[in-house]
């Protein structure tokens, strides 16, 4: 699966309607981020369950500062529309297939659960 292009006006439709959704935030003049598109590309071909997009923060500036991003490349994994992995910085191949592997194996009722407990302040105690 080749990867897709998010803006301001697909970003949040992207997230919502699939299941496991990593976007790479990158800009045309970030070494980093050029070097590590090859193996965004790459798991793109080998993870064809997972949807992998790119926000070039150059053109989608409102976005990348409603999304917190201060430093590119930043990788941020999205599962049933919930974030559960935002961190700077390139990965090697191997470390991002694990990454995958570990956001597929998330049981997201407990996640759920968990925000819920977090956003109810743990019940007063």
């Amino acid at each position: 699966m080749a990867t897709v292009d998010l803006t301001e006006d697909t970003f949040e439709s992207a997230i919502g309607d699939n299941d496991i959704v990593l976007v790479d935030w990158w800009a045309g003049w970030c070494g980093p981020c050029k070097m590590f598109a090859p193996t965004f590309e790459g798991a793109s071909e080998k993870h064809d369950d997972v949807v992998f997009a790119k926000v070039d923060t150059e053109a989608e500036q409102r976005l990348a500062a409603a999304a917190g991003i201060q430093s590119i490349p930043t990788l941020m994994i999205f599962r049933e529309g919930i974030l559960i992995f935002s961190q700077p910085g390139a990965l090697p191949p191997t470390a991002l297939d694990d990454l995958i592997d570990q956001a597929r194996a998330l049981d997201m009722e407990e996640v759920r659960a968990s925000i819920a407990e977090q956003q109810a302040g743990n019940g007063g105690a």
